[in-house]
């Protein structure tokens, strides 16, 4: 062969991969970055995956709207039955509860594996969908309903399969963490942070379903589920929100040492009867500063889980915005398409036992209770007393003076005390009936408090 000749270019193989037609329901903020994704990085997919893995469309309610990224026009229908209808694998980001619902039992029913981010239709209808899919040999994978890019359901589901999860608590709502985040380093309002919040995007016009806790919730409701394997739904999951945590609530955690945190908590405990219940909430909680959770900044998510064998694990990372969740949804559908290319049984998710859920009153925690009263001799032990009839002893308390000469009476004093752990009812008694004293204008706020 001379210098100037050169070896023929090989011919292509023929592409003889399985193709796997995916339908994509909603193309939103998330629904848009996996259509990029999809149509981007085809190859890339096929080759971690086993299949060439092929946008068949995109149901929309209005296929003429605007969106975040520019998309084929020809991909997108309004009549996403007959999309369903005509795809391998199916990928739900509309959110709600229907038109998604009816939508993700048409697949399932006839053997299409599903990948959704929906948190709150899995909450309220979870067992019902993972009990059909398994009926029908299909798969329904959920990791982008809870903390964004955080792969957490895997390593319940499976990393973790053979252990005892004992509790779960975590930071799973960015807008929350955000807000509270600015009133701990700036002295914010809560006003003021949500309004920034709002002003960045990551709190919707409507901040409610996050701000109350609601969002939290049902991703508490999805994480029990998968930890205990007992069905638990929205409805068993109690909820507060953040809207009352004031400034000075923020000031005094941090006098103290501590940052006010929205978690989501759901543990195994023993029933009054002695048997093995479970207990999911959400509220505001003060934890030290030097627990992992109470580093988390910004609109960042984190989940603590805590297991017999493993110990303690936390799994940190971006908990929302369309590129982190795109990541969680394409994990699913690559792990998904490689389970239909092996011929591999649907995972199931049904519930193995069904475990009593736990009334809060029989939650053993501490409380923060601030208080603001007359400066008045005496005040003190009359406010202790109460403690001390209800079995609650205190672990610190705090007094600043707002006003008159100590103890003159013609003056305000805040007391704000910290409790050893008590039952939760014996907790509540003991606020109510310092609320009834005379000498007390009123209890200006309630906190929980955790790893102290």
């Amino acid at each position: 062969m001379t210098e100037t000749q050169t070896r023929p270019e090989p011919k292509a193989a023929p592409d003889d991969r399985k193709v796997l037609k995916v339908a994509l329901l909603g193309c939103g903020t998330v629904g848009s970055q996996v259509a990029r994704i999809l149509l981007e990085d085809g190859e890339a997919l096929a080759a971690r995956s086993g299949a060439r893995i092929e946008l068949a469309g995109i149901a929309v309610r209005n296929p003429d709207a605007k969106r975040d990224v520019e998309l084929p026009s020809e991909l997108f229908t309004a009549d996403a039955e007959a999309l369903v209808d005509s795809a391998d694998l199916v990928v739900e980001l509309m959110g709600g509860i229907e038109p998604a619902r009816s939508l993700i039992l048409r697949a399932v029913r006839k053997g299409a594996s599903v990948v959704t981010g929906n948190k709150a239709l899995l909450a309220q209808d979870g067992p019902a969908l993972f009990e059909e899919a398994d009926r029908n040999n299909a798969e329904l994978s959920f990791e982008a309903a809870v903390a964004g890019a955080i792969p957490i359901i895997r390593p319940i589901r499976e990393s973790l399969s053979g252990d005892r999860i004992t509790r779960v608590l975590g930071i799973v709502n960015g807008t929350t963490n955000y807000i509270l985040d600015q009133m701990d380093s700036t002295g914010a309002q809560f006003a003021d942070a949500l309004a920034e919040a709002q002003r960045l995007g990551y709190a919707e016009a409507d901040p409610t379903a996050d701000v109350e806790g609601h969002d939290a919730a049902a991703k508490a409701a999805l994480l029990a589920t998968l930890a205990f394997h007992t069905p638990v739904s929205l409805d068993d999951v109690r909820c507060q929100g953040i809207t009352k945590v004031s400034a000075d609530d923020i000031a005094a955690a941090k006098d103290s040492g501590l940052v006010i945190k929205l978690l989501a908590i759901a543990e195994l405990v023993k029933t009054s009867d002695g048997y093995e219940g479970t207990s999911v909430r959400v509220h505001p909680t003060l934890l030290p500063r030097e627990h992992p959770l109470a580093a988390v900044r910004g609109a960042y998510n984190a989940v603590f889980v805590e297991a017999e064998n493993a110990g303690q694990l936390m799994f940190y990372g971006a908990g929302a915005g369309g590129r982190p969740t795109a990541s969680a949804v394409m994990g699913d559908l690559v792990s998904t398409a490689r389970r239909v290319v092996a011929g591999a049984p649907g995972r199931t998710d049904t519930a193995t036992r069904k475990l009593p859920m736990v009334g809060v009153d029989a939650i053993i925690t501490s409380y923060s209770i601030g208080l603001e009263v007359a400066d008045q001799p005496g005040v003190l032990s009359r406010v202790a007393a109460v403690f001390a009839d209800h079995g609650v002893s205190i672990e610190a308390m705090r007094q600043t003076i707002d006003g008159g000469a100590p103890g003159a009476g013609d003056g305000r004093a805040e007391l704000r005390f910290v409790t050893h752990p008590a039952s939760e009812k014996a907790l509540a008694e003991t606020v109510a009936d310092i609320n009834n004293l005379d000498v007390v204008e009123s209890v200006t706020s309630v906190l929980r408090v955790e790893g102290v």
